[in-house]
């Protein structure tokens, strides 16, 4: 494939997500008493011409025929279809510009329509093979012009030998008409194209299919030569991530798999062969076993704040970045902390289990109001502080205990250690990550320093209480109430059981880890997440990574990028340096940046080298991770 070849492109379903006509049906048909039934029809005739079953030029005239179109209809749809361009086209829009001496798009569609996307590619309107609509005088479609070949039944090969074009010439499209291309002689290759529609009986005469652009220029060598395309990258998503992480990675062009429950070790072990990217939550548990099986292993994303449940010195070590979310979901824990507070204090949860059987308990006894009372936070990170400030506005007084310096806010208080906090709160909160140092950070020394009546509540982690120890406390009245949405061991899944010593007791809120469950915290993770990871995917970008040095990349324009994570040992740099002078690569740009345990080096360099030059890149001393991004 030493010389480049010419693209012929069609339009509908291929350059763009829609069907022109089907499209153009939509907007003609508005508030039509039969829209339905044209609409239907119309696609049918479509799916038939695409198909081969109806050949093109009589359902083109028979699909026009029903309907009302007019040019304002049609002005309508071109001034909107820069926002119907395929994914996958849009994220190789270099490519298009860079050969558009080389692309022509050929499309039994309209000129019209097709015009601004052309301009958008950088094709010149020569270069754009169409129909074109026949108007009478008061602006109402007519048919096509009866001249043009592409009205035709199998059209498109003689436009394309009247052309003369420079071979080879690859073929790319949808649909029947596209192959016809290729079996009347007139392409050298043809590519069903399918991250739209997939006709089995046009992938069966295709050379090969194209689920993507990114595959076809892979499989051209036009871009991505050496670099992986999108959809053969896997995404593993565990634990009923939300759709909206699912439709950015997708959109993105990768290609993702979704579990609704977690996976126990041994299962994760046999499911993560192969797979790129494995999203969690916060119960599945991503051990250094599973590292060891993770042949392709790049990244991991916890939907959640915590990383307590991933092996992150395991992770650094395979070269596997790891990313979180960890303010995505703050203000929903926040918004519960003080529900359940509120809640406890007026013992609402006892009082309405009075009502549904069938007591009636008016009373003020042990209910007391928020405001006055001392709010003791330990943990003051980003959802400790921001609900310091909300209770502060419902008149609490606020002290907190944190083992790093931080910034009080309003009237907010620090204490130095944490039991002057036990003895002063009325009501304790805790908000603490989950490193081993918390384990058991609350037990029966710390509740023995409570105040006498005091609220308990913990919607950081499970393991940083001693369940047995609360609940002698609460039995023993030395705590009035507690609310724990955490627990040292938490089922796998809704249909397995949960058992606590803490169940049945007075006063006591236990909510299954939904701290973080609202519908908008649940979207934002699912964004903020999913963005890690494209930036990581797509830039190199490691920001907000947990586990390898932070670096913030702009995108990858006019050259090659080089990716190199490597154990952070002497020596690295320079082997690394000496390999890419003698490959005679030109540097455009280098970063590094290390931690004690990794070093990362980022290098731009122009595109035009031997890619043999990269392979000892692989194998220099230390090196845990290699790639390449264009």
């Amino acid at each position: 494939m030493s010389a480049t070849p010419t693209f012929v492109f069609d339009f509908d379903s291929t350059l763009v997500r829609i069907e022109t006509l089907e499209a153009l049906a939509d907007i003609a048909l508005a508030g039509h008493p039969e829209a339905d039934n044209v609409r239907a029809e119309i696609a049918k005739l479509t799916d038939q011409a695409m198909s081969g079953e109806v050949d093109f030029g009589t359902a083109l005239r028979r699909r026009l025929a029903l309907l009302p179109l007019t040019r304002a209809h049609v002005e309508q749809l071109a001034d909107r279809i820069l926002d119907e361009g395929t994914w996958s086209v849009r994220r190789n829009l270099r490519f298009f510009q860079e050969n558009a001496d080389k692309i022509v798009i050929l499309s039994g569609g309209f000129r019209e329509i097709i015009a601004p996307v052309a301009e958008g590619l950088g094709v010149a309107p020569e270069r754009v093979l169409a129909n074109d609509l026949v108007y009478n005088a008061e602006g109402r479609v007519t048919g096509v012009d009866d001249q043009n070949p592409l009205s035709w039944d199998n059209g498109k090969p003689k436009v394309i030998e009247a052309l003369g074009l420079a071979r080879p010439i690859v073929m790319v499209g949808d649909g029947w008409n596209d192959a016809e291309v290729k079996l009347a002689g007139a392409a050298d290759r043809f590519y069903a194209f399918t991250e739209i529609a997939r006709r089995e009986k046009v992938v069966a005469v295709a050379d090969a299919e194209a689920p993507s652009m990114d595959e076809l220029l892979h499989a051209e060598g036009m871009a991505g030569r050496w670099s992986y395309p999108r959809a053969r990258i896997r995404m593993l998503l565990l634990e009923n991530i939300h759709p909206a992480a699912v439709e950015r990675l997708q959109e993105a062009g990768y290609s993702v798999e979704t579990m609704k429950g977690a996976l126990d070790e041994d299962d994760l072990i046999d499911k993560i062969k192969g797979v790129h990217v494995l999203g969690i939550r916060s119960k599945t548990n991503v051990t250094a076993r599973v590292l060891e099986a993770a042949d392709r292993l790049m990244a991991v994303a916890a939907f959640c704040i915590g990383t307590n449940q991933i092996d992150l010195d395991a992770c650094a070590d395979h070269g596997v970045a790891v990313f979180n979310a960890p303010y995505s979901n703050t203000r929903s824990v926040v918004e519960l902390a003080i529900g359940l507070t509120i809640t406890l204090m007026r013992d609402v949860v006892d009082k309405s289990a009075g009502m549904h059987a069938g007591k009636w308990n008016k009373s003020a006894d042990g209910s007391r109001e928020l405001r006055g009372k001392t709010l003791g936070i330990v943990g003051y990170g980003a959802i400790g502080s921001q609900l310091s400030v909300l209770a502060e506005a419902l008149g609490m007084r606020v002290i907190f205990h944190d083992l790093s310096e931080r910034l009080a806010l309003g009237n907010a208080r620090r204490m130095r250690n944490l039991d002057a906090l036990l003895a002063e709160a009325d009501v304790v909160t805790l908000h603490v990550d989950g490193r081993k140092d918390n384990a058991e950070l609350i037990g029966a020394a710390q509740f023995q320093q409570m105040k006498e009546g005091a609220l308990f509540l913990n919607l950081s982690r499970g393991h940083v209480v001693n369940i047995g120890a609360l609940s002698q406390a609460i039995q023993g009245g030395r705590i009035a109430g507690a609310a724990l949405d955490v627990f040292p061991e938490e089922p796998r899944t809704n249909a397995d059981p949960f058992e606590s010593p803490l169940m049945g007791l007075k006063n006591v809120i236990l909510t299954p880890h939904i701290g973080g469950s609202t519908e908008e915290a649940q979207e934002a993770i699912a964004e903020f997440a999913a963005e890690r990871l494209l930036g990581y995917l797509n830039r190199g970008d490691t920001t907000f990574a947990v586990n390898l040095p932070n670096v913030q990349l702009s995108e990858v324009s006019g050259g090659h990028r080089i990716l190199h994570i490597h154990r952070n040992q002497p020596g690295v740099m320079a082997a690394l340096n000496r390999e890419l002078a003698s490959a005679g690569l030109n540097i455009l740009g280098q970063h590094l940046k290390t931690d004690e345990r990794t070093g990362y080096v980022i290098t731009d360099v122009d595109r035009d080298y031997d890619p043999e030059a990269l392979k000892a890149l692989k194998t220099l001393d230390g090196t845990l991770r290699f790639r390449l991004l264009h």
